[in-house]
């Protein structure tokens, strides 16, 4: 494998001194997961997957690419920056960078993940970019990530155009697309029948058949938008299945 790692290495553009911290962020926990559970394998001779490092490298990105446009973009308000670092560092983009230095064909997968196109996965591409940056910050310090991350996200930093605010029932489609894979629904709740009743509407928005958030409104469209808005802001408690 340490071969093959050249050319990602070279789009990285740093040379491993420890390839082991390379070949960790690549590892998927299916992978790990079946070597541990095959003949003779055990915690102490399996090497670790790439969760450890995902986790430091997650932390170390956005606050990378938080500074990198503080910087860039000093007239930008907090709410600019907010959206453009979503955008940057968020599972979509960190899952098109995986893409654009072919990190898909340099992870090993499980034998389910490999029959179900898990190199091609948002989820585990985004998770693996972050892995990687973890490595690289372990094995040559922050300079090296802040390095990496100014080349890639060149255009971001250089525009001047300020990003779009998405509207809410928009921004929470997108994310439940790439957290679950599936479209929110909704639903009206109540309906007072009163005219220019600012409450009129209560709507209920759900993934799969679960319950996520209420929103009420003068109109069914407002109460959508404030259920949204609802369950973006509590998005990391949301559980399905």
């Amino acid at each position: 494998m340490s071969d093959a790692l050249a050319s990602l290495e070279q789009a990285l553009g740093h040379d491993f001194a420890d390839r082991g911290l390379l070949e960790q962020a690549l590892t998927h926990s299916s992978y790990a997961n079946e070597l541990r559970a095959g003949p003779g394998g055990s915690e102490a001779v399996v090497s670790d997957d790439n969760q450890r490092l995902e986790f430091l490298g997650d932390s170390i990105i956005g606050m990378v690419a938080a500074q990198l446009l503080y910087r860039a973009h000093p007239d930008w308000r907090e709410g600019e920056l907010t959206r453009a670092l979503h955008q940057l560092v968020e599972r979509r983009g960190l899952a098109a960078l995986a893409r654009s230095l072919d990190l898909g064909s340099h992870l090993r997968l499980g034998r389910t993940e490999l029959q179900s196109d898990g190199h091609r996965k948002d989820t585990i591409l985004a998770d693996a970019m972050e892995a990687v940056l973890g490595a690289l910050y372990l094995d040559a310090g922050i300079e090296a990530v802040e390095d990496f991350a100014r080349r890639s996200f060149a255009q971001a930093l250089e525009t001047g155009a300020k990003p779009v605010d998405l509207d809410p029932k928009t921004r929470f489609q997108e994310w439940v697309m790439a957290e679950f894979g599936v479209f929110p629904t909704y639903r009206t709740v109540t309906d007072s029948g009163v005219e220019g009743d600012e409450s009129r509407f209560e709507s209920e928005v759900v993934i799969g058949d679960r319950p996520i958030a209420r929103g009420v409104g003068r109109s069914k469209r407002e109460a959508e938008r404030s259920a949204a808005e609802d369950a973006y802001a509590n998005r990391g408690d949301i559980q399905v299945g």
